[in-house]
């Protein structure tokens, strides 16, 4: 199936405790990349976070920001430190004495010396975190899925309007192929007879021969049917349930492949062009194809 690499999805899902808010943006990439933004408090479920990302993605950067609000119960709580508040008292009282000064010391001025007031991380119940964080995923998960489907539709016709040129080629050359030896012939008996002025006699027997030779050196049929079974695997394969971004690139370089050889071959200028055209359409879908999954 043709999905896009590039999508976007949030969701927000809140209980009486807490609320979990997540984003998640897709890019264009070669292999899974899972970027993931999550507060270090709750990093003991970052493992169970990629798990259920690399079971659903298999290709593109995955950026996820997940933004989790918890009860007042719940939330971390301050401590002093207190080692740090004393010697910091210390020297402003010392600071105090030695210029002689009548102001208190304020306690702005100790809860504002950072390192003064801590954080200190309460306990979280991870299972019931998770409880909540799994049904937000599973929810965004599915809206980037949706988005990717819709974006993969746009490039599923666009890939089929060029499939469908390229076939065109393919039968164009199929059928100049078939006129190739009466062709050969003809210009073989004209460059000899441009050659010799017309002072030789041309044996109608070895022209044939040669043309044969010619033309069978030039014949591209195998080629052509190599090319129009990779069109039905192309087909084949945006049809199929599977991520298909992969096995396209590979199969985009065996039709170049085939399509190099027909021009090494062909000694038409025809053929050759309709080479041409069908490689510049072939670069087209390269490009396209870069951005499905």
């Amino acid at each position: 199936m043709i999905k896009s690499m590039t999508a976007y999805a949030g969701s927000d899902v809140s209980t009486d405790t807490l609320k979990v808010s997540i984003e998640i943006r897709g890019y264009n990439s070669r292999h899974l990349d899972v970027a993931l933004k999550l507060y270090h408090r709750y990093s003991v479920l970052e493992e169970k976070i990629r798990k259920v990302i690399s079971e659903k993605i298999t290709r593109g950067r995955v950026e996820l920001r997940i933004n989790i609000t918890e009860s007042i119960e719940n939330a971390e709580v301050f401590t002093i430190n207190e080692p740090m508040a004393n010697a910091y008292h210390k020297i402003l009282v010392q600071l105090k004495n030695k210029y002689q000064l009548e102001d208190e010391i304020p306690l702005t001025l100790l809860s504002g010396k950072n390192g003064i007031i801590e954080t200190a991380d309460s306990e979280i119940n991870s299972d019931e975190l998770w409880e909540v964080i799994g049904k937000s995923l599973n929810s965004v998960l599915s809206d980037f899925d949706t988005m990717k489907i819709n974006e993969g539709a746009s490039l599923k016709e666009d890939l089929e309007n060029r499939l469908s040129f390229i076939e065109d080629c393919i039968t164009t050359i199929e059928t100049k192929t078939d006129g190739l030896l009466s062709i050969y012939q003809d210009k073989l008996k004209m460059r000899i007879t441009a050659l010799t002025r017309g002072m030789v006699e041309i044996d109608p027997a070895r022209i044939a021969q040669e043309a044969a030779f010619i033309a069978d050196k030039s014949d591209i049929s195998e080629e052509v049917v190599r090319a129009q079974s990779h069109l039905k695997q192309f087909r084949e394969l945006m049809e199929a349930d599977d991520p298909c971004g992969r096995p396209l690139n590979f199969l985009l370089q065996e039709f170049n492949r085939e399509f190099n050889t027909m021009g090494s071959k062909a000694g038409d200028a025809e053929i050759a062009h309709m080479i041409v055209s069908a490689k510049t359409e072939l670069e087209k879908i390269r490009e396209q194809v870069q951005n499905v999954e």
